[in-house]
């Protein structure tokens, strides 16, 4: 049963259901006529918001959201095109960012917030915190690719083969057959929701990471921040991580063992370590 149909976006009752095992609530926040969707894990610790990767809805960062309810207040953003939040507009980082910000004011966390990326939703972060003062930052293995350096790692053929099974209807064994490692219930929130990602939202981000250079926010982005990064990661390679850190001197590495570009994914108990790790030291 299909609840929900925008463009090449769907979204079932099954999906929908699985919101009832998450602890948060669902709040949003306007920018123009865009309408921004986040799971809010409440408390009073410091706000900390969560930006996913290219085809990751927030609910899909539930696992890591719930593991640091004690140190900050989780808060997961639906990334434009993804989730529950609106399609429209252009996908390009300065637009990421600005709707970052419009959240963080939306929510009235404004320059207490931490925020922590992954993937696309670092080199967002990167930009983000360039232009908006926050509390500090934490970056996981952001595609390092754009002009002048290599492709990113994974096409967008195989993002869109992806996307293309969900539609017409996958299920976690199907999405294991792409990632084996996953923890099953990761796998089985992937099969639903990876369909509520916008099409033209995965082309023109993964064309993005082609021609918008990270290293162009990187070498600015203030202190306090950590770049996390998986020791066998395609996107951050070793040559990566130590242009990097010459760019950033006062940015701080850690390499997550045993784990891809998908670190929470794959190696969840020692991301999530060397995660609280990093949090504590901001």
């Amino acid at each position: 049963m299909t609840l929900a149909r925008t463009a090449t976006r769907t979204l079932g009752q099954d999906a929908l259901a699985d919101l009832a095992d998450v602890p948060a609530t669902s709040r949003w926040v306007r920018r123009g006529d865009l309408r921004l969707h986040v799971l809010d894990y409440g408390g009073d610790r410091a706000p900390l918001l969560i930006l996913p990767g290219i085809t990751s809805p927030a609910i899909t960062m539930d696992f890591v959201a719930r593991e640091l309810t004690d140190l900050v207040r989780p808060i997961v953003l639906d990334v434009r095109g993804r989730g529950l939040s609106d399609s429209g507009g252009r996908y390009a980082l300065d637009d990421y960012a600005a709707d970052t910000v419009a959240v963080l004011d939306g929510l009235g966390i404004g320059d207490d917030a931490l925020l922590l990326g992954h993937s696309m939703g670092a080199r967002i972060a990167a930009v983000t915190a360039v232009h908006h003062a926050l509390r500090g930052t934490v970056l996981v293995d952001p595609p390092m690719s754009g002009p002048g350096r290599g492709p990113y790692p994974t096409t967008l053929e195989a993002f869109l083969r992806q996307l293309e099974q969900a539609r017409r209807g996958t299920d976690a064994d199907e999405v294991a057959q792409a990632w084996p490692r996953w923890p099953r219930r990761e796998q089985e929130l992937r099969a639903r929701w990876l369909s509520s990602c916008d099409e033209r939202a995965i082309a023109e981000t993964h064309a993005g990471f082609e021609s918008e250079d990270f290293f162009a926010a990187w070498p600015s982005v203030p202190a306090p921040t950590t770049l996390l990064h998986g020791a066998d990661s395609p996107v951050v390679t070793a040559a990566g991580a130590d242009e990097a850190r010459a760019a950033n001197p006062a940015a701080t590495l850690v390499e997550i063992p045993d784990a891809g570009h998908m670190v929470f994914w794959d190696n969840p108990a020692q991301a999530l370590t060397l995660l609280r790790e990093a949090l504590r030291a901001l």
